[in-house]
């Protein structure tokens, strides 16, 4: 039976790009119905997968884009002296795998944080795709330009800011990301522990779980285990932005 034919499946409708609450985040981000149609025939749904499975690992054969449905992953790389970096942190509506893109396989590992559903896009029908549909290939260029603004971000993190303001980054960031998403920025669950948040940030575990002490402290924040609610959103941007602008006179 073709699949224009074929009866309704409920699941299917609830699944598909045309009715996913992250379309405008994700890839299907301005496309037409014809066109989500002809993405939802290669988009492959996983199971949901668990806590400390792995989507790919550095050196596995890169065939596939996956995007975050529900849930977390965390992105690292091991370093020269078998240590694990962590790269960042994928939320629902955003990808993994971008990595692959490049050659013939992974740089970098993805692992699951929390249960997750995982939408995956192997590459070759992907690029296919691409071809036929300039609105996903320019969505796909975007999703690329925000990796490389990411980066830079993180680079000048590590390079410019105080521990404290490095954190209020971080808990700023997630705020932004889980509001774009129509949650709360106040409130929110922290999928990472706290040696993943120190490992991306450069930072102790140590010192990690002392920050987030003084911030409950001055009243920026209440945390409970990973459940964080932000008391204080604009202390916390005037910190950064305090940051920010030394960095701009020091120039």
């Amino acid at each position: 039976m073709s699949k224009k034919n074929r009866p309704l499946n409920i699941e299917e409708l609830k699944t598909s790009c045309q009715n996913c609450s992250l379309s405008d985040m994700c890839l299907p981000h301005g496309m037409d119905r014809e066109e989500l149609e002809r993405l939802d025939s290669i988009v492959v749904r996983h199971r949901p997968m668990q806590p400390g499975q792995h989507l790919f690992r550095p050196g596995d054969a890169s065939h596939a884009l996956f995007a975050v449905r529900s849930g977390a992953l965390k992105s690292y790389c091991i370093t020269e002296d078998g240590e694990e970096q962590v790269l960042g942190f994928a939320l629902p509506g955003e990808l993994a795998g971008m990595d692959g893109l490049g050659g013939n396989s992974y740089a970098s590992a993805s692992v699951v944080l929390e249960t997750s559903s995982i939408c995956e896009m192997p590459y070759d029908r992907l690029q296919s795709l691409c071809v036929d549909l300039p609105s996903l290939h320019r969505q796909l260029m975007g999703v690329l330009a925000r990796e490389i603004t990411a980066d830079q971000h993180m680079l000048m993190l590590l390079g410019k800011r105080s521990a404290e303001e490095r954190l209020a980054s971080f808990l700023l960031s997630l705020s932004t990301r889980y509001r774009t998403r129509g949650l709360s920025a106040t409130e929110f669950n922290l999928p990472m522990s706290r040696q993943d948040i120190g490992n991306y940030l450069g930072l102790a575990i140590e010192t990690v779980s002392r920050l987030f002490a003084q911030f409950q402290e001055r009243k920026l924040l209440k945390v409970n285990r990973r459940q964080v609610l932000i008391l204080d959103l604009d202390q916390l941007r005037s910190m950064v932005e305090s940051c920010a602008s030394r960095a701009a006179a020091g120039r």
